[in-house]
């Protein structure tokens, strides 16, 4: 059960516009954003970045895919990892890369590319700072939007995760 409540919608019109634009372009009120209600300036902000990373930005959704799982892993994020493996399928990545997420250095199911993305997802949610050598990696397979949109999906699921299993957000009904 989360750690505060989720906002009455139907006391408040201000959520009700704002709603209905989460839900015409999230497909639903995810408990997520049925939490950001709580204050409409942060759901607003929140959306409008979300939307940005996700559908305005120029990162393949493989990519982008492999690094939020990679993120839920890391952050022990049941919601959002359960949330993104729909996501992460449709993009391409596999059952069984999904299954080797936890321990993708050892796998042999990654190739370099893959493999330089989520040492950099590793150390910039871990350890915040990048070595160099990680970066020049994921760099060679990326252009300066390319690196952008990749350190900016990074931050921002993080941010996603840390917001869940800081308020203990009820995972979506099956």
């Amino acid at each position: 059960m989360a750690r505060i409540a989720y906002p009455d919608l139907d006391a408040n019109p201000e959520l009700q516009k704002l709603t209905a634009q989460i839900v015409a372009e999230r497909g639903k009120l995810h408990n997520l954003y049925r939490m950001l209600l709580n204050s409409p300036p942060i759901a607003q902000g929140w959306l409008n970045l979300l939307t940005a990373i996700r559908q305005q930005s120029l990162l393949n959704g493989r990519i982008r895919e492999l690094v939020i799982m990679r993120i839920a892993v890391l952050n022990k994020a049941d919601y959002e990892f359960q949330s993104h493996t729909p996501f992460a399928l449709k993009e391409g990545i596999s059952q069984d890369q999904i299954d080797a997420i936890q321990s993708w250095s050892k796998s042999q199911l990654f190739d370099s590319k893959d493999r330089s993305v989520l040492a950099y997802t590793d150390s910039m949610t871990l350890d915040v700072h990048v070595p160099d050598a990680i970066f020049n990696e994921v760099n060679q397979h990326f252009d300066a939007r390319g690196m952008t949109e990749l350190t900016a999906t990074i931050a921002a699921y993080n941010l996603v995760s840390r917001f869940l299993e800081a308020l203990e957000i009820d995972p979506e009904p099956k």
